[in-house]
């Protein structure tokens, strides 16, 4: 891995401090930052998803942020290829690429290797799949995917409609599992040497830092954006399933109080850490951070790693 130049990747869980941390690193050592966070790529959805503010972000470069319209798909292989060319770009400039963000499948598809091909949709196959959400519940999907690749649903949880169907979609479209596509790419040779760093907190902590989150984004106004975001955008492929955004159109359609969405929203957020956190865990290579305020610290240890 000598020659191969040095990529620095901060994951973890939501609210875990991953943007703080990462934007002092990059400040001490001439770095840039490439988010890896699959709600913050949307424009105008900024509360909801905790995006860095110019001001947070201290002069320091942010790739990948606010470039894609909620009316549009965006895939894991676009990704892969954009976090890509943005790499190759930091590293020209002769500074130090660090990627940050909690989406697991976009940290993977870089330090893995991974190849998600662009799978053309077939619409039918989606009608046929939402047909059966609707008439059996998303539970019979689950099931569906289960019988199908078992290892791949170990990560996906049986709330994800999205990442369920894509696993069908994927057996429907290629006749292979997203499994055995995985480990086909895995032979592939890893361009960068990656320092992966996760960022772990005790529990309870965790929790009341996302109960706090959640509050806060209220405050700033997240109810007006999703508001507003539903005025500009008449179609949302993936953009409004995003965790802080289904919560505020079910309340705005009636279906919850706002003290019920805010805990609702408070609970699947935990929820998400949750999964996050499991999805981590099973990256071998990830040094472990202990979640606290003393941000020197843990670049101190990030910065022994990495020689």
């Amino acid at each position: 891995m000598e020659n191969k130049q040095k990529v620095i990747v901060i994951c973890g869980p939501t609210a875990s401090g991953k943007t703080a941390l990462s934007i002092e690193l990059a400040k001490k050592i001439n770095g840039e930052i490439i988010s890896a966070d699959s709600m913050q790529i949307y424009k105008d959805m900024d509360i909801g998803n905790a995006k860095p503010s110019m001001e947070e972000m201290q002069g320091i470069e942010h790739y990948l942020l606010s470039f894609v319209s909620p009316s549009e798909r965006y895939s894991v292989a676009q990704y892969k290829q954009d976090a890509k060319n943005a790499i190759k770009e930091i590293l020209e400039k002769g500074k130090t690429p660090i990627i940050v963000g909690g989406t697991g499948l976009y940290i993977d598809s870089l330090i893995y290797e991974i190849e998600y091909n662009d799978i053309k949709i077939d619409e039918d196959y989606r009608k046929k799949l939402e047909n059966i959400i609707e008439k059996d519940g998303l539970d019979k999907l689950y099931k569906m995917a289960l019988e199908i690749d078992s290892k791949a649903m170990e990560k996906i949880s049986q709330n994800d409609k999205k990442r369920i169907m894509r696993v069908l979609e994927i057996y429907k479209s290629t006749g292979k599992t997203k499994t055995q596509l995985e480990l086909e790419s895995r032979l592939n040779p890893v361009e960068y040497d990656y320092k992966v760093f996760a960022i772990n907190w005790d529990r309870e902590i965790l929790y009341e830092r996302i109960n706090k989150r959640v509050d806060i984004m209220i405050k700033q106004g997240l109810i007006d954006e999703v508001k507003n975001i539903l005025q500009k955008y008449k179609e949302f492929p993936t953009a409004m399933q995003g965790l802080g955004y289904k919560e505020v159109v079910d309340y705005l359609n009636g279906l919850y109080t706002k003290d019920e969405m805010i805990e609702k929203l408070k609970m699947e957020t935990r929820r998400y850490a949750k999964r996050q956190l499991t999805w981590f865990r099973k990256n071998k290579q990830t040094k472990w951070l202990e979640g606290n305020d003393n941000i020197e610290n843990n670049i101190k240890i990030i910065l022994e790693y990495m020689n």
